[in-house]
């Protein structure tokens, strides 16, 4: 017999996804997220350090600074952002078990040519592999110019949408990090991630848009300042409306879809102002890593000494973006209800549709 009852579909087909989200955020539904999934900058950190060159970093090196930033920061972020190679290992100690956990799926590496940047996925890594280990969610990164041939255009855009797919077949969060990049670079190992100082704001408010379509399956943007951090003034000023124009312009071309600031390497005051202009415009906290975290890596190898720069300095610095995104931000609220629910079966016969979810 062939029940004449409706099959619930939305939201139940994406119940996961939602409730992955609402792991990353505060009670309030407010973002104040942790990354520590950076390798090249802590890779060149310890070479630094240690007066070696970076291919001579030892695993252990790099897994004990990671280490030191997770027991410290871990606590006080809403999540945690790590890489599975050596972010997860030197994390899972300190992870806190009621706040959330991204994982990393992009290699550091990319592929530079003259028409633009190709991103990767870390080989042998997967979406599958990250819902199995139980995180809360997916980061992806994404090189992305919209002036960039039709052809890297097309293999970024297909590249995300795999990427949306997957998350969507395996009902997990979808977090997108959208990074504008110069052309022309250098051949060979790239460079740390240091923000475009020449970058053009509607560069990044069209590659935004460009991501926008439901198509992709993306369900938090993590998005750069649209002008360099370095540049803004003081959002208060009466010389800020052209920035905070700016920045609504970035918000309105998510087209609703949640979004956060990343700080980029970018210094503490000036990523305090790109986080004041952000949630005025819609967005509901941050993921940061280089600038909550940077200044204390100076004392390494003296892993004591890091340890107490990182309770001196970034501790209270991150407690501090949590106010201001207390103040600020826009709250972030799930988009799940049983209502539809009204009778035995309802519920399995809904979540085993999620295979025909269509993206």
């Amino acid at each position: 017999m062939t029940s004449n009852t409706p099959t619930p579909t939305w939201p139940l087909q994406r119940f996961g996804k939602h409730w992955g989200l609402r792991r990353l955020a505060d009670d309030q539904g407010l973002f104040s997220m942790v990354a520590i999934d950076q390798r090249p900058p802590i890779v060149q950190c310890v070479a630094r350090a240690r007066g070696i060159a970076p291919q001579a970093v030892a695993f252990d090196d790099i897994v004990q600074v990671k280490g030191l930033l997770a027991q410290a920061l871990a606590p006080h972020a809403s999540a945690m952002l790590v890489d599975p190679d050596f972010g997860l290992p030197a994390a899972a100690p300190f992870l806190q078990p009621g706040r959330g956990l991204l994982l990393t799926l992009e290699e550091h590496r990319y592929d530079d040519r003259p028409d633009g940047r190709l991103s990767r996925v870390i080989p042998n890594w997967s979406v599958a592999q990250i819902r199995r280990l139980g995180a809360d969610a997916v980061k992806l990164l994404a090189w992305y110019r919209p002036d960039a041939s039709e052809a890297v255009r097309q293999q970024q855009q297909d590249f995300v949408r795999s990427v949306g797919q997957a998350c969507a077949e395996h009902d997990i969060a979808f977090i997108f990090e959208l990074l504008v990049y110069p052309f022309a670079a250098q051949p060979g190992e790239p460079a740390n991630y240091d923000e475009d100082a020449a970058k053009q704001p509607q560069l990044v408010i069209d590659s935004v848009r460009d991501f926008a379509h439901p198509s992709f399956g993306i369900d938090l943007f993590k998005l750069e300042s649209p002008v360099p951090m370095a540049a803004l003034p003081a959002p208060d000023r009466a010389d800020a409306a052209r920035e905070q124009q700016v920045y609504d312009a970035m918000g309105q071309a998510c087209g609703g879809t949640p979004w956060v600031m990343l700080s980029a390497g970018g210094s503490q005051r000036s990523f305090e102002h790109a986080i004041t202009y952000a949630c005025r415009a819609g967005a509901s906290g941050f993921l940061a890593g280089r600038a909550v975290w940077w200044d204390a890596l100076a004392a390494y190898p003296d892993a004591g000494a890091v340890a107490l720069a990182l309770q001196a300095q970034a501790v209270p610095y991150l407690l501090g973006l949590r106010d201001l995104v207390a103040r600020e931000a826009k709250p972030w609220r799930a988009d799940v209800s049983f209502e539809r629910i009204t009778a035995e079966g309802q519920v399995c016969q809904a979540r085993g549709a999620v295979a025909d979810l269509k993206v």
